[in-house]
């Protein structure tokens, strides 16, 4: 049962690692920065759309949820090899890096519930 999905799963992962590197690239770092982050906002946009359109039967709809309950472990393990003690003697640039990173997804969270709104309370007056 698992095994559906892994397809996109897959063309998710290389997409995100392609974009991962070339950003990196850009950033002037010689490593992938955000490429699994890339990748699973790509498998989450895909997965709506196929479960949306129709084309994501429930077999490879299940497999992708595997594959996503596995993410969060794997993402784990990822961090684990970074070397964090080294971006935090490098400077506040790190850390300012990150807050701002972490202030701008909270400042999307309104944008973007007005854009998409929640579905399941259309209709319902407050």
């Amino acid at each position: 049962m698992a095994i559906y999905g892994v397809a996109l799963l897959a063309a998710c992962y290389i997409v995100g690692i392609f974009l991962g590197d070339i950003f990196g690239a850009l950033v002037g770092v010689k490593a992938n920065v955000g490429g699994v982050g890339f990748a699973m906002l790509f498998l989450i946009l895909l997965t709506n759309k196929g479960i949306d359109a129709g084309w994501l039967d429930k077999k490879s709809q299940s497999g992708i949820s595997f594959w996503s309950a596995m993410y969060i472990p794997i993402v784990v393990a990822m961090s684990s090899i970074q070397n964090v003690v080294a971006a935090l003697r490098g400077g506040p640039l790190a850390i300012g890096g990150g807050l701002v990173g972490v202030a701008v997804a909270f400042a999307f969270i309104p944008i973007i519930n007005k854009i998409f709104g929640n579905k399941s309370k259309q209709g319902v007056k407050p």
